[in-house]
């Protein structure tokens, strides 16, 4: 059973996580919570949006899974870059310590969308393996400090 927090690998049937000491909990898969994607914008207001209308849009789309209280956030990948940091002034702003303040960048190269990791302390791991630069799969788990994200790769990507 992997940690939610810190994906350190605990033996079955353990009721907190060796590494980190969080409880890991087991709830009901018929009670799980459906998570709704949405966008921010200016104001800081929330919209619900369908990713699927996303992705065809855009051809791609990272969001949010876990970490921040932020699960279910959406950002469309309609531009050639989009940087991933802790600065305000980041495409995908992380407010973590554990993020560097320009920790990675999403670059299209052709058809392909990669992520680059722009030297940050922490890395960037992609589906659990620290990368410098990756190829990105739809589907694949990207964690950026306590974040993880999915990309979402629309029809003809990667």
């Amino acid at each position: 059973m992997h940690c939610p927090e810190c994906s350190f690998v605990n033996v079955e049937g353990a009721n907190y996580c060796q590494k980190c000491g969080v409880y890991l909990s087991r709830p009901d898969p018929q009670d799980e919570p459906t998570t709704m994607t949405y966008t921010v914008d200016e104001s800081g207001e929330m919209h619900q949006v369908d990713i699927e209308d996303i992705v065809a849009k855009a051809g791609a789309a990272l969001v949010i899974r876990a970490g921040g209280g932020r699960a279910g956030e959406s950002f469309s990948l309609d531009s050639d870059q989009l940087s991933i940091g802790r600065s305000p002034e980041s495409g995908i702003f992380l407010d973590d310590v554990t993020v560097s303040r320009n920790h990675a960048l999403i670059v299209k190269r052709g058809a392909d969308v990669y992520i680059d990791d722009l030297g940050s302390l922490n890395g960037t791991y992609v589906n659990r393996q620290r990368i410098e630069s990756q190829l990105l799969g739809d589907g694949d788990e990207i964690q950026v400090g306590k974040y993880k994200l999915s990309f979402l790769a629309g029809e003809g990507a990667a």
